[in-house]
Order: structure tokens, then C-alpha cells, then sequence
């Protein structure tokens, strides 16, 4: 059994000198070369955990759960505090993407704080904000309502963690007042993966499965809208059919399906998966019937215990895509060829 085993160690932009104070207000990004707010306050928007009530244009913004805090900087919008991610962040909990987009603009990094396993509340409150961002997120209902409380806050429009990047984008653009400037960076991210399947016409009609593993036994697969599978979708391959047949599992966009089960995927060309770090992964692999799934047997198999590889694949923001979309599509061609 081969695998296209994405080691990318040494990848991140880290800094000995990285600051976790907060900056004072709201800067902008002038990398990212966004706009001014557009039509004016004041904005509400509906959620499925309860209404943001948004009075003016918001000096001190918060980002809590995955991928907000990238699109407020490519708006021009530095939050004060974004929640720390410690699985695929650096030593400070930054993505090293964010980072280097702040730093190179010569902003000052935010605060990090606690999101899992439970939110630091207390930390959110110090940092006095004024809008809070979570589309893209799994706050319980009862952290909603302490939060909005404190601040608006844009929840989630449907289930949690399972919105739409492009939705994402476009609830962030419209909190800030910048829906034109959203709508042009969604339109950014269209045309890379338009690019990228262009330059690889092998990827037409090619299926794929993105599934992962949280102990030996269990097996779940992403589905359709859950950004994993939507990345690899935009680069021109088609999620397996069978998948979307499967019940999702509540509270995520994925399929718990249990490893009995594997033989779902007889007939996909491509699997992809992620492991927490070599050893989980020999162990999860040494289990036969995973071992037997045909995409995994030959090879045409993309995994990774990279975690900055990992979040970044696993995120579709306008930061996070130009980061990693030109070795994503490599590591992709490597394994069609095996078909």
C-alpha cells in the first residue's frame, strides 16, 4: 500500500516575536486591498441561533470558530481577538497564513483566546467588542445568548459548522458593509479553482471521498458542502454519488458511518483523509478493512498529518486558498496517475 503522504514540516511563517496583545481598533490590511464600508448602518442579520442587531460600523471585532478571521483581514478589518486554533495554528495559535497577511501589513496580531473544548467567555468579554463573528462555528445556543448580549453576533445560518464557504464570506461582507468587496473575493477564489482545474483536465470525472478516522473502528465521510470536500470539488473532481445518499450525522456536515461500512467506497478514484500524527495513522491503517478500501490498496490515495496542510485544506478562505492550492493540486495529480 502507497500513499501521496503530504509531509510539510517547516512550512508555517512563525515569529519568535509575535505579539498576542490586542490592536486597539480596527486597521486595514492594505495587502488585501479592500474598500470602504458601502450602504450603511444599521444591518441585521438573521442566524439560526438568534438575530445580530448591528447599530453601526464596528471599531473592535471579535472571530470565534474557523476561517472568519481570514476574511475580515481580506476586508480590510483586523479583528481585536480571534480564537486561538491549537491543533493547526502555531506555538501562539495563529494560522500561519493570518499571520503573515497581518504582518506583512504591518498590523498588529490579536489577542488568541481559548475556543475549544469550551469557549473562554471571560476573555472575549476583556476585549470589549462590538461585533462578533461565528458563521462558521459550533457555539451552543446558550454561549449565543451571553455573547450577543455583549455584542451583535453573527451566528450560523443553518446547522452548526456545516455553512457554505462562499455564504461565510458573504455574511462577513455584510456585517462589515462590505458586500461588494465579499462578493469580489468570492469571485477571487472561483477563478483560482477555475485556474488550477484548467491546468489539470485529468481531474474531470475523477470521484473522491474525503474520509477520516477517529478510532480504530470508526469511519466518517465529509460531505458535499463541508468545506473539505468543497475544496477538492473546485479543483474539478466530483464527490462519490454514494456519498450524498448517506444521513448526515447532527451538528456537523458529515456522515458517521462506522468502518463495517468501507465498502462505500469500492468504486472511488480517489480518497483523501488526515491523521492526527504518524502513529495514528499506521494504526488506523493496520486495520484490514480499511487497508482494503481499493483507493487506499493502490495508492491513488492523498493523506497528511501536517496539521497547517490539514487546516488549510480544510478551510476555503481568501487567505488560506493561495497558501496551499498549487501543492494541494500536485499532491492530487500524483495520485490520479496511480488510477
Amino acid at each position: 500500500m502507497t500513499s501521496i503522504l503530504v509531509v510539510l514540516g517547516g512550512t508555517g511563517c512563525t515569529s519568535d516575536d509575535a505579539s498576542g496583545e490586542a490592536a486597539t481598533d480596527n486597521t486595514a490590511a492594505e495587502t488585501q486591498g479592500a474598500g470602504q464600508p458601502q450602504s450603511g448602518y444599521p444591518i441585521t442579520i438573521e442566524s439560526t441561533l438568534g438575530t445580530a442587531e448591528i447599530p453601526a460600523a464596528p471599531e473592535r471585532v471579535v472571530t470565534i470558530g474557523q476561517g472568519s478571521a481570514d476574511t475580515a483581514v481580506a476586508l480590510g478589518v483586523v479583528p481585536v481577538g480571534v480564537e486561538a486554533d491549537p491543533w493547526g495554528g502555531d506555538e501562539d495559535g495563529y494560522q500561519p497564513w493570518l499571520r503573515a497577511t497581518i504582518e506583512a501589513a504591518g498590523d498588529e496580531l490579536p489577542v488568541a483566546f481559548a475556543g475549544q473544548p469550551e469557549l473562554d467567555i471571560d476573555a472575549v468579554v476583556a476585549l470589549e467588542p462590538d461585533l462578533i463573528l461565528a458563521p462558521q462555528s459550533g457555539i451552543p445556543q446558550a454561549d449565543f445568548d451571553i455573547l450577543n448580549e455583549l455584542a451583535p453576533t453573527v451566528a450560523y445560518p443553518g446547522q452548526a459548522w456545516s455553512t457554505p464557504w462562499d455564504t461565510q464570506i458573504e455574511l462577513i461582507g455584510q456585517a462589515l458593509d462590505r458586500a461588494d468587496d465579499a462578493a469580489a473575493l468570492i469571485e477571487d477564489i472561483n477563478g483560482e479553482f477555475t485556474q488550477a482545474a484548467a491546468e489539470h483536465p485529468e481531474f474531470e470525472d475523477i470521484t473522491f471521498a474525503y474520509i477520516y478516522t477517529g478510532e480504530p473502528g470508526s469511519l466518517g465521510v465529509f460531505q458535499a458542502d463541508e468545506p473539505r470536500s468543497a475544496f477538492i470539488s473546485g479543483l474539478g473532481l466530483t464527490i462519490d454519488p454514494a456519498i450524498a445518499e448517506q444521513p448526515m450525522t447532527e451538528g456537523t456536515a458529515s456522515s458517521v458511518l462506522g468502518l463495517e461500512n468501507a465498502d462505500l467506497f469500492d468504486e472511488t478514484d480517489v480518497v483523501f483523509s488526515w491523521f492526527n500524527d504518524e502513529n495514528q495513522q499506521a494504526e488506523i491503517e493496520a486495520q484490514p478493512l480499511y487497508a482494503q478500501i481499493p483507493a487506499v490498496e493502490r495508492g491513488s490515495y492523498v493523506v497528511s498529518y501536517d496539521r497547517q496542510f490539514v487546516t488549510a485544506t480544510s478551510l476555503l478562505t481568501p487567505l488560506s486558498v493561495p497558501w496551499v492550492i498549487d501543492r494541494y493540486a500536485a499532491y492530487i495529480e500524483e495520485a490520479v496517475s496511480k488510477l
